[in-house]
């Protein structure tokens, strides 16, 4: 008897391994999937640098170039920051215990891009487009009209918000035109090449996503039954 329980624990043992190497072969497949993706986007972003600043110079318009400033202005970090302190004192208030977590959540993956955004920065030297020089990339620079790679305003917005859609993809979904909006007047004001701001998206997104992982998509202990 003992031996045909046992017989019967080891397939069951059998089955559940198979399972987690068919999830993690799974899980594998997708990540591969994404870089090669991501890669693409980088890529194509990266060759239509220019095209995309000859477009955004010849469709200058005084009107659009002020609201663009603003936009540019008010989609840097602190404004970010500020916005998640309140939403999070509130949920806080409520006594939202999950509400209180995601917009941690969004606080500290907004702090994690931009601090790793600063560090690219620093690193690559980056010249803006709004700076004439035969060399774009110079090498590690203090100058910040060298430091247009990655850009930090859509890295942290693009951080913020998506952790919002991790953990409500309808909000965050809703949010999306704000990072969009941050990212175009970075460009249309001559801060960014498009590529500074197709990258700043995917690192706002790598950051965000690390951040839910470890406070968003684990599962809370169960208690036990009394």
């Amino acid at each position: 008897m003992r031996i045909a329980e046992f017989k019967c624990a080891l397939k069951i043992a059998s089955g559940k391994s198979d399972g987690n190497l068919f999830v993690k072969g799974k899980s594998v497949f997708y990540w591969l999937i994404g870089i090669v993706m991501a890669a693409i986007v980088i890529g194509a972003a990266f060759h239509f640098d220019y095209t995309m600043q000859n477009f955004i110079a010849q469709h200058q318009d005084r009107l659009a170039n002020k609201v663009m400033h603003k936009i540019s202005h008010f989609g840097d970090w602190p404004a970010h920051f500020a916005l998640g302190l309140v939403l999070a004192g509130i949920a806080w208030w409520r006594g939202s215990k999950k509400w209180t977590r995601v917009f941690l959540a969004m606080l500290i993956a907004l702090a994690l891009a931009g601090v790793a955004g600063h560090v690219i920065k620093r690193a690559t030297g980056r010249a803006r487009p709004s700076v004439k020089l035969e060399e774009v990339w110079n090498a590690p620079h203090l100058g910040s009209k060298f430091h247009a790679f990655p850009s930090g305003h859509v890295a942290a917005s693009s951080a913020f918000f998506a952790v919002l859609f991790f953990a409500n993809w309808r909000i965050g979904l809703a949010c999306l035109p704000i990072p969009l909006a941050i990212g175009l007047s970075r460009m249309y004001v001559g801060a960014h090449y498009l590529s500074d701001v197709v990258c700043a998206a995917l690192l706002g997104i790598l950051s965000a996503f690390v951040v839910a992982h470890f406070l968003l998509f684990r599962p809370e202990p169960k208690r036990r039954a009394k």
